[in-house]
């Protein structure tokens, strides 16, 4: 797992609206080739990283990518399939985090991702992460969408929202309750950015630059800083900032 820093922060935010822009262009191409690029790539990106025995910038953030489009079709696919209301698939994936999280603390005793370091851990991890952009999704579109915010309000009030875990953290909050508080609030953020820079103006008053027009964008960004973190390593934990982060 990665150092939590400024970088980190970035380049979360940076997947969650490249997510949810590839999963909705890959959606508009062909819904055969959107499910086979989908499935194909998290399967793929897993599968490198839990057979791998130390931290790769590049190995991680290629399947933190995959599962943010993974888990922005997941969300699509439970409301458009079971045809219930973002408000109650908001509520759906919110309950499915928190039977995760209470799963993995029942079992393993603690939720640090200091202390990813065994198989089941990480297994716990990644389902975490897909439960959270997933619920990402849904919550995005029921403040951009069903409520009818639109989606630059909607991305704003949850770039607000972040700052609470943050302020909360600097006043004694324990790190892996801000952690993943702010965590789960990255994915409706982030979201909510790139729908309102890629949908047309009817659609939550986007600015309508297009969904693949985004994707490209947000997918080199991400390279360029995932490169950075692959050369500098400045996001390989050490015992001593793990340890603080904990204290």
């Amino acid at each position: 797992m990665p150092e939590i820093t400024v970088a980190f922060w970035l380049v979360k935010v940076l997947t969650t609206g490249m997510g949810e822009a590839a999963s909705d262009w890959l959606g508009e191409t062909s819904l055969v080739i959107g499910g086979a690029v989908g499935v194909g790539s998290l399967v793929l990106a897993l599968w490198w990283q839990l057979r791998a025995r130390e931290y790769s910038a590049v190995r991680y953030w290629t399947a933190v990518s995959a599962v943010a489009v993974f888990g922005t079709m997941t969300a699509d696919i439970t409301h458009v399939v079971t045809g219930l209301s973002y408000a109650l698939t908001t509520a759906g994936w919110a309950a499915a985090v928190a039977v995760v999280f209470t799963v993995w603390w029942r079992v393993e005793g603690t939720l640090s991702i200091h202390d990813v370091d065994t198989p089941r851990r990480e297994l716990f991890y990644w389902t975490t992460v897909l439960a959270t952009f997933a619920l990402g999704t849904a919550a995005g579109d029921l403040t951009g969408l069903a409520l009818g915010w639109g989606f630059l309000p909607a991305g704003l009030l949850f770039g607000a929202a972040m700052l609470v875990p943050l302020v909360a953290w600097r006043l004694g909050l324990s790190p892996v309750v801000a952690f993943w508080s702010a965590y789960v609030l990255t994915r409706p953020f982030g979201a909510s950015f790139a729908d309102w820079l890629g949908k047309p103006a009817h659609i939550g008053g986007g600015v309508g630059l297009g969904d693949g027009l985004v994707t490209v964008v947000a997918l080199a960004a991400i390279a360029v800083l995932v490169g950075f973190l692959a050369v500098t390593r400045a996001d390989v934990q050490t015992r001593g900032s793990a340890a603080a982060l904990e204290e």
